[in-house]
């Protein structure tokens, strides 16, 4: 599930920060891990600059990006922006970075740029020459600004802005935060869902979108105009939407959204519908009324005669495939444009001509571009190997930015053969590394069924010796391993620990086809179970280089959960257990946590199912545990709340299983913070590092 229950891919970041620790629990090992020779370190890791966000000035002829790099001593990330020409060249470092800037676009007519930045003491939209000199405040709105869009004819801004709906000016809402931030009772009432979202309360505001004009100099000219004055929803979705959410039509003139209208019961539904309004004033007209799932990312064709979005097939069903609609600009006389595709499309944008759509969706354990033929709706990928994010095609060409098991995310031109990367951000990290190729396997899992996974050797791996492992699980539960860099779960942060790697996309996982996906419905802890067991005896038998008795399963979240189901139903191979934001008692985190449709994943409430939620309720299966465990929970995190972490630790503890309980007081569902990161990965690597010592 790509928004909610995301992956549990824990954020990798960096060294010594505020981890708080069980008193009685010294560290382990005493002794900080370092990575082997050719090894990637966790501070080099956490250091390197994070490359996203690809944006092609109207003539093709550059690519404004992000780069996110750390800065250590703050313990925080620091954002800028930078720009490279197509044709070739070193890619430059805007000035306006300094300050930070983020969420860089480019003018109607690519001389100017815009982007968003706090370094006013909110964050507001500023502008600067095509050069990336000479920043200057466009927006000095009361609220911050969560998201923006340039009008494709330059005259305004369409702002997404957090306002409550009763009030009638952006000053009230400003006035309204303050005072309940100075009233000294701390008593919040609710009277609906959702509570808490990923990492907060709500608070009551809604997001709305506001059209801003903007005179000839291109700064703010009078307030911004509410385009939803008055309408119970958000947009984008809170709390990790974006841009994607809203579309302007080529003319300028019209404004597509996907948002939830449902009110109360908006938390019980992933229903979402697209609206259209025109920007000059006027209703909106729903679009998607007769589809009762989710409808989303609007995109318009280059002529402004088409309009184009992902529509989801089923209401509630996590990991449904959603469909490529395209229909006239207006809405009318929608298509299913590739009906027979097995796939899931994730992002979706035309290509500059207008005669196809390019799609990213997960693919065999990749994460794939595709070019989908706009009138035959032909099917046709454009890359291999690898993940692929961050699509734009103008003026002919097409970027993208690419990443994979080997090495993080880099800017390319041109797809396939022709496929050129135009920038090289952590080259000098790179160059001093040997970092082991994933080696693919297949085996037969539940029903028979081909199920894909990698095995990695370590790092210096030396023929004939046997080496500890790990068994990575992933979350969502349908966030699929792919053959991409992440700075949460990292395969090569353990092969440089010296650590061969196993790692299975059980059943569940998307890229392999709607009915691989859905056989995890109903399911949770039986069929990914089986499919984790025959992938561990494959990679085995296959690979006698792993010390099959020196050996931890490590998962968070959904991952978190199958380690729990692992300690009481097959703990036969493991030397130890790791638990990052896991699941202890299911029916208590389906009726707690920030998602309230989540319940579909077992088919309804737990009052109605109770028998399946026992079933696969690690909790009930405590008494046979008996491996060691190390717990780690973020105090933060609403999406599976601390008290689960707190329970696992409880029963561990209770039947005197060495047991470790890591408490993170300022993180959420991920470790994000770069000196919390590396303390968090320290205290799993020292865990691992004493349950598998040879001869122990």
């Amino acid at each position: 599930m790509r928004t909610g229950f995301r992956s549990a891919t824990l954020a990798l970041m960096l060294a010594v920060a505020p981890v708080t620790v069980m008193a009685q629990a010294a560290s382990p090992s005493g002794a900080e891990v370092a990575a082997l020779p050719g090894g990637l370190s966790l501070k080099a890791l956490a250091m390197m600059e994070r490359v996203s966000d690809p944006r092609l000035s109207p003539d093709g002829r550059r690519v404004l990006y992000s780069v996110r790099s750390t800065d250590w001593d703050a313990n925080r990330g620091v954002n800028a922006l930078w720009v490279v020409d197509v044709e070739g060249g070193e890619p430059r470092r805007l000035a306006i970075s300094t300050g930070g800037a983020s969420t860089g676009r480019w003018a109607a007519d690519g001389q100017a740029i815009y982007f968003l930045s706090a370094r006013g003491g909110s964050n507001q939209v500023w502008r600067a020459d095509a050069e990336g000199n000479a920043a200057v405040q466009v927006t000095t709105l009361p609220v911050d600004v969560a998201a923006f869009r340039v009008s494709p004819e330059g005259g305004a801004l369409v702002l997404s802005l957090p306002v409550f709906i009763d009030c009638e000016t952006l000053v009230c809402t400003k006035e309204r935060m303050e005072a309940e931030a100075r009233t000294p009772s701390t008593v919040s009432g609710y009277d609906r869902m959702p509570l808490r979202q990923f990492d907060r309360w709500t608070d009551g505001r809604r997001q709305h979108l506001f059209l801003q004009p903007l005179n000839t100099s291109g700064l703010a000219d009078g307030a911004p105009r509410d385009l939803m004055a008055g309408v119970d929803a958000d947009v984008p979705g809170q709390p990790q939407g974006d841009e994607s959410a809203f579309a302007i039509s080529p003319d300028g003139r019209t404004l597509v959204y996907s948002t939830q209208t449902q009110g109360a019961g908006e938390a019980f539904t992933n229903n979402s519908d697209l609206f259209r309004v025109p920007l000059d004033g006027g209703d909106a007209i729903n679009l998607t009324a007769d589809n009762p799932a989710a409808d989303s990312a609007p995109v318009f064709s280059p002529d402004g005669r088409r309009l184009a979005w992902l529509a989801g097939r089923r209401e509630n069903v996590g990991g449904d495939q959603a469909r490529i609609m395209v229909a006239a600009a207006d809405g009318s006389d929608p298509r299913d444009l590739a009906p027979d595709w097995d796939r899931g499309p994730g992002s979706l944008t035309w290509t500059s001509d207008g005669r196809a759509l390019l799609v990213t969706a997960a693919d065999d354990g990749q994460n794939r571009l595709f070019r989908i033929d706009a009138v035959t709706g032909a099917v046709t990928a454009l890359s291999g190997r690898g993940a692929v994010s961050g699509v734009e095609s103008r003026a002919g060409v097409l970027v993208h930015a690419h990443d994979s098991f080997a090495a993080p995310t880099q800017i390319l031109t041109g797809t396939g053969a022709k496929a050129r990367a135009l920038t090289r951000h952590n080259a000098g990290v790179l160059a001093g590394l040997a970092l082991p190729e994933a080696e693919a396997f297949t085996f037969a899992g539940w029903n028979g069924e081909d199920v894909r996974g990698w095995v990695f050797k370590p790092v210096g791996h030396v023929e004939g010796r046997r080496y500890p492992a790990v068994y990575l699980i992933h979350g969502g539960p349908k966030s699929p391993w792919t053959e991409s860099w992440s700075y949460r779960w990292n395969p090569q942060t353990y092969t440089s620990a010296g650590y061969a790697v196993v790692m299975v996309n059980f059943h569940g996982s998307p890229g392999y086809g709607q009915a691989f996906t859905d056989a995890i419905n109903d399911h949770w802890g039986d069929r990914p179970l089986e499919d984790l067991q025959k992938g561990w005896a494959a990679a085995l038998a296959a690979n006698p280089f792993i010390d099959g008795d020196r050996a931890c399963a490590l998962g968070a979240s959904y991952g978190g959960y199958m380690v729990n189901m692992i300690a009481g139903k097959w703990n036969g191979p493991w030397a130890c257990l790791v638990n990052h934001a896991g699941v202890f008692d299911v029916p208590q985190l389906m009726n707690a946590m920030d998602i309230g449709n989540f319940i579909w994943e077992f088919g309804g409430p737990s009052w109605e199912r109770m028998d399946l939620y026992r079933a696969f309720s690690p909790g009930d299966f405590a008494g046979d545990w008996d491996k060691p465990m190390l717990v780690l929970h973020g105090e933060r995190d609403f999406r599976v709340p601390l008290e689960q972490g707190l329970a696992t630790f409880s029963a561990l503890q209770r039947q005197s299983i060495p047991s470790r309980f890591v408490r993170i007081p300022d993180e959420n569902h991920w470790v994000l913070k770069p000196q919390n990161w590396v303390d968090w990965q320290r205290e799993i690597l020292d865990w691992t590092t004493r349950w598998t010592a040879e001869g122990r």
